[in-house]
């Protein structure tokens, strides 16, 4: 007999690609985990739910099974539907994108938008969204034709079905933000209360209560032992990992985190992950004798250690105390004398929380990474030389200015330099009346030496005084006529030339040493930050009339960057 050939899960992507399903629709179930005491959206329910409406509305359902997405054409995923990302990229084009929490939901969401099926049943619309994005999402596919089926509701294609719509949409949305409040504050109550609402660490038993943290028999006298020993100043960390591993004490049975796969596997193909125990270590006993909760307390709300009402003491206050007094006298700090000698280290920042960027070598690759601030959103923990060197090249190459770009600022800045001028000569023409007065105070001195010290208005000793005191401020005023001429003429020439040193910088940059590099970088950057895939820029002193650099060339805050270092450079204005 031939043998039957069984389809390979390719043969089957190719099937879909094809257009085989194209008249088919596929199921949906999703379980929150928000409700997990609910069996009414529980997986089961909704199977057979979904299955009698498909077979009432006599919908053909795709008989596809794809690991990790679907079984006989039934899709379960155990996911929240209320939480999204709220990271977005709007392209160049228009386009506006965000990333899709649900796997199962995304895939499915793709299928069904190039009209690989014809539709999806799901019993509700809180089963396929809880969010105004995925809202956005599934309300656009119905409009373009794919055929979405509820088994609790029908939208009929008028201004009452969608305004139903609208209605089923909130409720869903309100329903899981009201029991995220609830939750939130209920917790928060708690923990004002005295109540640990989180796991008890090692030497208590977690048995589903908050109220309830009972001591663990066998751990418990252990750790108090740990302590004691600790505080005699004759064990080290080590010393007390070996004997506890010797006195059978090891961490509290755990299960492992479930691989992806598990994730993504149906209920009857999920198996129970065993829980297991591991001998602790140097990092686990530090962990616990720097812990308060043994003695008594436990977190509240700010994060701030109060009296428990969960569980009782190990270990006394004063016991506590003196183990952070000999751990605070042994704790090292390592201090490097010489760092390694690394290029652009310390250079580049996080450009949202701040955070440095910090080199290391993998495989001969000089790297960065950057250790952000939890719930900091920039995605780009790592990158390498090259990645930045690029951009820095082309910042480097953008900061002159072409000579088409010194004629346009030529004609553009004329009718200010104009101004300046102006407001120089007046500034000469104050300078010229102050010296005027000056001379005439100095002659009427002079000339009037033997009276004035003979009426007494003067002393010889304030006499030569006055007479210094005038000479100086002529000379300062003449001084700075000087300084405000000169300026006037080279503020524009030395602008030009700096230009034209950074031109040649550029083409030296190209073919510099990662180590010459940074010496050129550490003279025109002031600072460099990056986020995803921007980096920004500060520049130091002198360099101010090319910061805004890009901006384009008819934009008055670039003409307004010439004028600001045109006015550094003429004083008095």
């Amino acid at each position: 007999m031939e043998k039957v050939r069984v389809k390979t899960e390719k043969d089957l992507i190719n099937e879909i690609l094809c257009g085989k399903y194209r008249d088919c629709y596929l199921i949906y179930n999703r379980k929150s985990t928000d409700e997990a005491d609910n069996q009414k959206n529980s997986i089961s329910y909704q199977k057979t739910e979904n299955a009698k409406y498909a077979h009432r509305e006599k919908l053909p359902i795709a008989q596809i099974t794809l690991k990790g997405f679907s079984a006989d054409g039934i899709i379960s995923e155990k996911h929240s539907g209320f939480t999204e990302n709220d990271d977005i990229i709007i392209t160049d084009d228009g386009l506006a994108q965000y990333h899709i929490d649900r796997p199962k939901f995304q895939k499915m969401l793709q299928f069904v938008s190039q009209r690989y099926f014809k539709g999806v049943v799901c019993l509700c619309w809180d089963r396929i969204s809880r969010n105004k994005g995925d809202d956005t999402l599934v309300r656009k596919l119905m409009r373009n034709g794919v055929d979405f089926r509820f088994v609790y509701a029908k939208y009929e294609k008028s201004s009452s079905g969608a305004l139903h719509m609208d209605i089923d949409g909130m409720f869903a949305e309100h329903h899981s933000r009201v029991t995220s409040e609830k939750v939130t504050l209920t917790i928060k109550n708690s923990r004002e209360r005295g109540i640990c609402t989180y796991r008890a660490p090692i030497g208590y038993l977690n048995m589903g209560k908050m109220e309830d943290k009972p001591i663990d028999q066998f751990r418990a006298p252990i750790i108090k032992q740990m302590y004691e020993y600790y505080a005699t100043g004759d064990w080290s960390l080590s010393d007390i990992a070996r004997f506890a591993n010797e006195q059978g004490f090891t961490t509290m049975p755990m299960r492992r985190r479930r691989t992806k796969e598990e994730m993504l596997a149906e209920e009857d193909e999920v198996k129970e992950i065993e829980k297991t125990s591991r001998p602790v270590n140097e990092n686990h006993i530090s962990r616990i004798l720097t812990n308060r909760f043994y003695t008594g307390r436990t977190l509240n709300s700010e994060g701030k250690y109060i009296q428990s009402i969960s569980h009782k003491a190990i270990v006394s206050d004063d016991l506590f105390d003196n183990v952070q007094s000999i751990l605070k006298k042994k704790k090292v700090s390592v201090h490097y004398t010489e760092k390694l000698d690394q290029p652009l280290r310390g250079v580049c920042r996080c450009a949202l929380c701040v955070r440095v960027y910090t080199p290391y070598t993998k495989k001969g690759i000089q790297y960065y990474n950057s250790r952000c601030v939890k719930g900091c959103p920039n995605t780009l923990k790592n990158f390498n030389f090259s990645f930045i060197d690029k951009k820095i090249s082309g910042l480097i190459a953008g900061l002159h200015f072409t000579d088409e770009e010194i004629e346009q600022m030529d004609a553009r800045v004329g009718t200010e330099i104009a101004l300046c001028e102006e407001n120089r000569h007046k500034t000469l023409d104050q300078l010229e009346r102050k010296k005027k007065k000056i001379r005439e105070d100095l002659a009427y001195l002079r000339s009037n030496k033997i009276p004035l010290l003979k009426a007494g208005v003067y002393t010889p000793e304030s006499y030569v005084t006055e007479e210094t005191k005038l000479d100086s401020e002529l000379s300062l005023l003449q001084t700075e006529e000087q300084t405000s001429d000169i300026a006037m003429h080279e503020t524009m020439k030395d602008v030009q030339k700096l230009s034209e040193l950074i031109k040649n910088v550029a083409v030296y940059y190209q073919f510099a040493k990662p180590h010459e590099k940074e010496q050129i970088v550490r003279v025109i950057f002031s600072e460099l930050s990056i986020t995803q895939d921007i980096l920004q820029f500060k520049v130091k002193k002198g360099f101010e009339a090319f910061e805004n650099r890009f901006l384009a060339i008819c934009d008055p805050t670039e003409n307004r960057t010439l004028i600001t270092a045109l006015k550094r450079r003429c004083p008095n204005r």
